[in-house]
């Protein structure tokens, strides 16, 4: 027998941390953080990470245990310790419970990695250097594919695209093609999908963002911004709600300003998510409309035969 490993993943306010919190309440389970914003300890609000009471509640691990001013940060970094800690966890006879909206994150997990050996340096400071129009064209030219398959306006996966090309001759996608190092054929991989309706999601993430600007989302990006470690480019700077905050709090907009700005940045967020989640995870992992989470915890329970 395989050991059991639960995966709850869906876009962001549509109800992941509550039905895995429920699901580790009640079965010995630990919830395992899958987010890319949630690994940062500068952002417990703006991230929406569970708060203090809730991880009293059952154990929560790889949240917010990430500095802010670690630009370094990736998706391989997270899958090995996402793999120490399910190992970990079923050791003493738990289970796993993986939780989060970062396709990139799970599927670097389950399916492992591309080999992609390191980018010569030059190439990257020369491609980060550069605009995203001038990359997006550049990798039209060396690869074609990657740049009609990228949103053009993509800084990070635009410039990824363009510095492996250039720098190993390949396409990223035939890289992508060799992944090695995936959990996928080792666990028992019970997986469920949270699409709630669009409508109740919308709204949803504006209670949530409203709910974040009144319980100190702007006291969490002052704070990060004091810090004169963290680059202008790091990654936790530009999670969504902080360069909005910060241009509320430096005076370019007001808050109502960077509320509109944030809420629709959050919801074109979602929006992706939604498309990413209900179109690229294999077919057989359940898609639950459901938004009452006592009816997906009785539905997982059957499924994990717990």
């Amino acid at each position: 027998m395989k050991p059991r490993l639960a995966l709850i993943a869906g876009p962001t306010a549509s109800g992941k941390s509550a039905l895995a919190l429920a699901l580790a309440e009640r079965h010995r389970g630990t919830v395992i953080n899958a987010d890319a914003s949630q690994v940062y300890a500068d952002l417990r609000i703006l991230s929406a990470r569970p708060s203090l009471e809730e991880e009293a509640r059952a154990p929560h691990r790889l949240f917010g245990h990430v500095d802010g001013a670690d630009t370094a940060y990736s998706a391989a970094r997270w899958a090995a310790e996402a793999t120490t800690t399910i190992d970990t966890v079923h050791a003493a006879g738990g289970l796993p419970i993986l939780v989060g909206g970062t396709g990139l994150y799970l599927r670097t997990l389950i399916d492992g990695i591309a080999p992609v050996p390191e980018i010569d340096p030059a190439i990257r400071a020369e491609v980060r250097a550069a605009s995203v129009a001038d990359n997006h064209q550049r990798l039209a030219t060396h690869d074609p594919a990657a740049a009609a398959r990228l949103n053009a306006a993509d800084t990070t996966r635009v410039a990824r695209a363009l510095e492996v090309v250039l720098s190993t001759g390949r396409p990223l996608a035939d890289w992508q093609a060799e992944r090695s190092g995936g959990i996928g054929d080792r666990v028992a991989l019970t997986a469920t999908i949270l699409l709630p309706p669009r409508d109740w999601l919308m709204a949803r993430c504006d209670a949530r963002l409203e709910a974040m600007f009144d319980t100190g989302g702007g006291a969490e990006v002052a704070a990060l911004l004091a810090r004169h470690d963290v680059p202008a480019d790091a990654p936790v700077r530009r999670a969504i709600g902080v360069p909005e905050i910060a241009g509320w709090l430096n005076g370019d907009f007001t808050r109502q300003g960077a509320f509109a700005r944030a809420a629709l940045a959050t919801r074109q967020y979602a929006k992706r998510q939604y498309t990413w989640f209900r179109n690229q995870p294999p077919p057989e992992w359940p898609r639950r409309p459901e938004t009452q989470t006592d009816d997906m915890t009785v539905d997982f329970e059957t499924r994990l035969r717990l």
